[in-house]
């Protein structure tokens, strides 16, 4: 085949996927908490903060720094260009599917041959936890992506077992740096915990030695480094906070939220991605290594790539299923090498595909907790001068939809002394208060003042559950509009104010 052939198959390939993931990525509405969430952190850092245009991430106008920026650099930047929308808020998944796709294509297309690295993008591309994961606004995928172009080229920069290519440890370095600006420190924790047994499996430590070459690690803090070390610089707490507690004591403690037993992630993985694990009916260590492979030990490479991901999250107590798909990659290579040897997956494949379609067909009709419904109410009403209030609950997509400028007030038992041991929106919040208390004082109110909503110089909007009462000290509150999961209130002015 000539290279004009090779590319030209490639792009076509890759072109493909790209149109499968961006098809349906706007045609629902942002689910919570973790899009309304994120989406909005996006929006806010493009229409300005207060801190400096697109660096510090804010949560409803707050420093808000659980994870670094680099998803909200992509949304931003699909924000600037398509508008605030759904779609724009989840160009970082697809971002992250993409790449995961795309590498994992290449790679194997050098070492097994087009078809099989065809098929197992196919098998990759409908299993559902690619599929919806490429369609839900958070950093999971994003991670998992550029996680995996940091394992394929640190392989193919030791590809040969007496020298190390410069060109792709360089690429591998970069791509290890964006792993850590995507979700932080297992950027580079989970590419050594994959490569480093592998090659001393093999006898080949001096290439380990290798890898740590001075460029690579330049290229590594210049692209990685100046972000923490501003935000630092600007948050006294900000090491502690990001590393100390978000890392490590997050990894250790058992107070958060989603405790699973240790086996979970062994019986999600396979869960999530029929039909085709029914295909793996013999050993994994069976799984023949393709017959052009010039990769030795590729098969190895993929076991344990997937048992390192899997074993590494399956140790903390709290588990959500979105931290395994750095293992997605390799788990579908896997089944690739097995279906590319039949021919079931001429009809299997399609019938996936309908399957994932149907899935985000059906979030798309029940928009589960979506308050998008209130939230374009409030958009045709909220004026210049005027207040949004959150009664007790984040409401995370109102401030998208309603495309607030300013933050909106939240009125919750602040003073509770329990909210640092819940891991819920309350200590996103009070944890956020942290890196700015004049701001806080300013958005997070006590029930106390409930009263204070009755004077203002514009209209009080209440964003609350269905069914909330307000206290009799907030004066006369007047129903909206009720939506499907919250309702619109406004506070009516009272005769005592000035």
């Amino acid at each position: 085949m000539t290279i004009s052939h090779f590319w030209t198959s490639s792009r076509r390939v890759l072109g493909l996927l790209a149109v499968w993931l961006l098809a349906t990525l706007g045609v629902r509405p942002l689910l919570l908490p973790d899009e309304g969430r994120y989406g909005n952190v996006a929006r806010e850092m493009l229409q300005g903060n207060g801190f400096g245009y697109g660096l510090v991430p804010t949560l409803n106008g707050l420093p808000f720094f659980h994870k670094p920026p680099l998803m909200y650099w992509l949304d931003m930047a699909a924000m600037q260009v398509l508008g605030v929308n759904a779609f724009a808020a989840r160009f970082g998944a697809f971002v992250g599917a993409w790449l995961m796709g795309a590498a994992l294509f290449l790679a194997l297309r050098r070492w097994v041959g087009l078809r099989p690295a065809t098929i197992t993008l196919g098998v990759l591309a409908t299993c559902p936890f690619f599929f919806v994961g490429s369609q839900y606004a958070n950093l999971d995928m994003l991670v998992a992506g550029v996680l995996t172009v940091t394992v394929l080229c640190f392989v193919r920069a030791v590809e040969s077992p007496r020298q190390v290519d410069l060109r792709w440890l360089l690429a591998a370095w970069l791509a290890c740096a964006l792993a850590v600006l995507a979700k932080g420190l297992i950027g580079i924790v989970l590419p050594m915990l994959i490569l480093g047994p592998w090659l001393l499996a093999q006898g080949r430590w001096r290439q380990i030695l290798r890898m740590l070459h001075p460029l690579g690690l330049l290229v590594f803090v210049a692209v990685a480094g100046p972000w923490f070390v501003l935000m630092q610089r600007e948050f006294a707490e900000f090491n502690d906070y990001f590393f100390i507690e978000q890392h490590f004591r997050r990894f250790a403690q058992a107070g958060f939220n989603n405790v699973h037993p240790f086996w979970f992630y062994i019986a999600v993985l396979p869960a999530l991605t029929l039909p085709w694990p029914l295909w793996l009916r013999r050993p994994v260590t069976a799984v023949p290594e393709a017959d052009a492979s010039t990769l030795p030990g590729l098969t190895s490479l993929l076991v344990w790539w997937g048992i390192a991901v899997v074993g590494f999250f399956s140790l903390p107590s709290s588990k959500l299923v979105g931290y395994i798909l750095p293992a997605l990659a390799p788990w579908c290579a896997l089944l690739g090498l097995v279906v590319a040897r039949g021919r079931a997956w001429r009809w299997v494949l399609p019938a996936s595909a309908v399957v994932c379609l149907a899935i985000v067909a059906g979030l798309a009709w029940k928009a589960p907790g979506s308050h998008r419904d209130v939230a374009e109410r409030l958009a045709t009403l909220n004026q210049p001068g005027d207040r949004v209030v959150f009664i007790d609950s984040a409401f995370y997509d109102v401030p998208f939809y309603a495309q607030l400028k300013t933050p909106a007030i939240v009125l919750s038992s602040w003073d509770d002394p329990s909210i640092p041991q819940h891991d819920n929106w309350r200590k996103e919040f009070a944890d956020a208060a942290r890196f700015d208390p004049s701001a806080a004082a300013k958005i997070l109110w006590t029930l106390d003042r409930a009263k204070d909503l009755r004077c203002g110089p514009g209209n009080t909007w209440l964003v609350a559950d269905k069914g909330y009462q307000p206290p009799a000290a907030m004066g006369s509150v007047n129903p909206v509009f009720t939506g499907a999961n919250a309702q619109l209130l406004q506070v009516a002015r009272g005769t005592d104010c000035p």
